[in-house]
């Protein structure tokens, strides 16, 4: 296949048009008319990403995180950045990023984490204008939980190691807002929307006095999104009969957690 037939098939689960503003998903390094026989999915683009999939033979990366998020000012070897871009264009590996494309998609992160959840009648937290798309998603437990009973699932489903919460009050919890990633933003908009607890990667300090009692679950930013992998592998598996698919060996998590 040619690059651009993958990013067509990616562009379909995870159309450019509705990605923010501020965002860079799209093909971020490499040639459309590229050949392409094996395809590594990632979460994060590292130096160490290129060089697995130069190992394993791969013509292109995708992955959910840009690479290249802010333009260029050159291109040496100063940031890893550079770096990944030059060591991919040698090694002839083209590297395309779905990031709130894939977030704001229906069927997307946030419906897969709904998905691991267990979360049913699904509604987008904040709705974009004219599509169905938008970030974040509130839905329904099919039967209460405790609070401390669902922070425990949260930890096991998403294989969380450090889990931060708010404080448990023993409220029951039935109705759930989330949002994969940095989250923190639509926090007002799951009070809104009645939720018991709004679950994301990352919160900021004081989001923890200003929660109005709803319970605050923070995942971690690459723990919220791991599944991200999986998602993508199985589009582009169910999409491109013949295209070799595999998923990094690598935990990219810059975060490292030491138990006291």
């Amino acid at each position: 296949m040619k690059v651009r037939d993958i990013v067509n098939v990616i562009e379909q689960l995870a159309p450019p048009a509705i990605q923010d503003e501020w965002d860079n998903s799209g093909l971020q390094v490499g040639f459309p008319c590229s050949d392409v026989s094996k395809v590594l999915v990632c979460l994060d683009v590292t130096e160490s990403v290129v060089a697995e999939a130069a190992g394993m033979g791969c013509g292109m990366i995708v992955s959910h995180h840009p690479l290249i998020f802010k333009a260029l000012s050159q291109v040496g070897d100063s940031t890893y950045q550079q770096r990944c871009v030059v060591e991919a264009l040698a090694k002839g590996i083209a590297i395309y990023s779905a990031h709130t494309s894939l977030d704001n998609a229906p069927g997307g992160v946030n419906h897969k984490m709904a998905e691991l959840i267990g979360l049913k009648d699904l509604k987008w937290l904040l709705p974009k204008a004219g599509a169905d798309a938008g970030s974040g998603l509130v839905g329904t437990l099919p039967q209460p939980e405790s609070d401390r009973e669902f922070l425990k699932r949260l930890q096991t489903v998403f294989n969380v190691e450090c889990l931060r919460h708010s404080e448990c009050s023993g409220r029951a919890v039935r109705t759930v807002a989330l949002c994969g990633g940095a989250g923190a933003f639509l926090m007002r908009e799951a009070i809104r929307k009645g939720a018991d607890c709004f679950v994301t990667g990352e919160f900021h300090y004081h989001d923890y006095f200003e929660n109005d009692g709803m319970l605050l679950a923070e995942l971690g930013h690459y723990q919220s999104e791991a599944s991200t992998i999986d998602l993508i592998c199985q589009h582009l598996t169910a999409s491109c009969p013949g295209l070799a698919i595999v998923r990094t060996s690598l935990n990219t998590n810059p975060i490292c957690y030491d138990a006291r």
